[in-house]
């Protein structure tokens, strides 16, 4: 799945990345555009990933299973 696909049920998958993330709160992802880069601003704040850490998070997360 792309992220242009999450981003655009961006509800649908909600549950996911809170199961993913779990520092990110209700408010956090109510405030969120679908942007990959407004997700990647949110995993550094909480988390404290460098800007390339966040965004591997973020293509892991958005790639298929490697199984």
């Amino acid at each position: 799945m792309t992220w242009y696909q999450m981003a655009g049920d961006w509800e649908k998958f909600t549950v996911m990345v809170k199961e993913r993330w779990v520092r990110l709160t209700d408010d956090d992802l109510k405030t969120f555009g679908g942007g990959s880069s407004q997700l990647s601003s949110m995993l550094q704040q909480k988390y404290g990933y460098t800007r390339d850490e966040a965004e591997q998070e973020i293509e892991d997360f958005s790639s298929p299973s490697k199984t």
